[in-house]
């Protein structure tokens, strides 16, 4: 799979059925390793190694309604009060962040109301802030805490 711009995390990889599935801590199982679930599997090692939080406080592709459509979001962390505080929207690499990927964030984010919000193809990383209920580009956070 193509080098990201993540650290290294050393993932569980095996071959089933003559394709390459990867570990997921947070689904518990593995998963068909896709350019995007590649893309995935860095942001939840990245949740969980740089910014310390538990995998028990991460949903990983779970459907939402949004404005009477259902849809599935990428990554979601909680905070301890079980409010929504990072939404993550995953592409594979060769995917390019444009502002139609921000729409589709925002409108996930518009139902669950997160204060962060991190866009990635694996390359390129754009994190915003909803701030007075406008998201706003922000530097990546150095800490996050879940403890709200």
């Amino acid at each position: 799979m193509q080098t990201l711009h993540f650290p290294d995390y050393g993932f569980r990889i095996e071959e089933q059925e003559q394709k390459k599935v990867i570990f997921d801590p947070v689904r518990k199982k593995f998963i068909p390793l896709t350019p995007e679930e590649w893309v995935r599997q860095h942001c939840l090692a990245h949740l969980i190694t740089y910014y310390q939080i538990p995998a028990g406080v991460i949903a990983v592709e779970r459907e939402i309604q949004a404005f009477g459509l259902r849809k599935r979001f990428d990554i979601v962390v909680f905070a301890q009060n079980t409010k929504p505080i990072i939404l993550i929207e995953c592409k594979a690499p060769e995917v390019a962040l444009t502002r139609n990927t921000l729409i589709q964030a925002a409108t996930y984010n518009n139902k669950l109301d997160s204060q962060f919000v991190w866009i990635t193809n694996g390359l390129a990383h754009a994190w915003f802030e909803k701030t007075d209920g406008n998201l706003s580009l922000i530097a990546p956070p150095s800490n996050i805490s879940i403890h709200q």
